[in-house]
């Protein structure tokens, strides 16, 4: 190994991880390469969109400016480590109920920031949530649903009965209309 390399191991999803890797690799880099984890996802590697966020020690961070060499002693954890044995965690059962994610690509993200809002305040606000997920930008959704289904989520952590709303799965009902389209509806 040269100079410029960096050995040493990464604790992802509970487990120990001996890598190598040019010292100037981010953890993007090294959790996809190294690790060969691909649920952590490029996206514009500036940090501006939020696709390859983690969690390290249980804090969302942008993993594509972040440099791997600095994560040694640290827990980082990835989509591959939220589902426990054969048991979903309770936001990717809300996702899937809901059809809350569309393409997929910034679901992970979604998914582990939504995590660790849930860890630190187990009954967020709509707003609360808003705030906590809008460094992951999703060019698929209106985010209505991924609200939704990490509410649901909350729901179903703090041990109470969660049902996904019926206008979530089958649409508002016509006679609901409200707002512009029920103004456009009545004008045209």
């Amino acid at each position: 190994m040269t100079a410029d390399t960096t050995t040493l191991t990464l604790v992802v999803n509970g487990e120990e991880h001996r890598v190598a890797f040019p010292t100037h690799h981010t953890l993007l880099e090294v959790l996809r390469e190294e690790c060969g984890l691909t649920g952590t996802k490029h996206g514009c590697e500036l940090g501006e969109c939020g696709a390859c966020t983690v969690l390290v020690d249980g804090r969302p961070v942008l993993s594509c400016l972040a440099l791997a060499a600095e994560m040694e002693d640290k827990r980082i954890e990835t989509i591959e480590g939220m589902q426990e044995a054969n048991e979903l965690h309770p936001l990717q059962l809300t996702f899937a109920d809901l059809g809350a994610a569309q393409c997929g690509y910034c679901t992970p993200a979604i998914l582990l920031t939504a995590q660790a809002l849930l860890q630190s305040n187990p009954s967020p606000t709509e707003q609360e949530t808003r705030d906590a997920l809008a460094g992951v930008l999703c060019r698929c959704t209106g985010y209505i649903k991924i609200l939704q289904a990490v509410e649901g989520a909350a729901a179903l952590q703090r041990g109470e009965e969660w049902q996904a709303p019926e206008e979530a799965l089958y649409g508002e009902p016509a006679g609901k209309l409200t707002g512009p389209a029920l103004e456009e509806r009545n004008d045209g």
